[in-house]
């Protein structure tokens, strides 16, 4: 049998090296950024389209890639413009305050792609970028 866990880590990887190739944000941290909730998230897509920073990521599911998908946001790389919130047709991408960001993409981030390390170690996440 096939061992799709495989494919999803390899599709993940794929994500982190195109990542590390995007530039980081240079403006200074703006007053909200985008949360997704990905308990909520159906991983359709309709947000990543109107990012103009290319700071959503779409996660594949842990198990099967091809089902369970959700996206990640780049909280070190969102600018707070609002467009993703505006356009998830699941109101699953909240804009919160920069200070209370990072805390609450914690809570709500069920598997992440862009910080792996801090998933298997235990550590936070997201941490204020400096």
């Amino acid at each position: 049998m096939f061992d799709y866990s495989d494919e999803s880590e390899r599709k993940a990887q794929e994500i982190r090296e195109r990542k590390a190739e995007k530039p980081v944000r240079k403006i200074k941290v703006p007053k909200v950024l985008a949360v997704v909730d990905q308990a909520g998230c159906t991983g359709c897509e309709a947000c990543v389209q109107f990012c103009p920073v290319d700071c959503i990521e779409l996660v594949p599911g842990p198990q099967f890639p091809d089902m369970a998908k959700m996206v990640e946001i780049d909280v070190d790389r969102c600018i707070g413009c609002k467009a993703c919130a505006k356009h998830c047709p699941w109101d699953t991408i909240t804009m919160i305050p920069s200070a209370e960001a990072y805390a609450i993409a914690n809570e709500w981030t069920l598997r992440s792609v862009l910080k792996p390390e801090a998933v298997k170690s235990g550590e936070k996440i997201w941490s204020a970028a400096e």
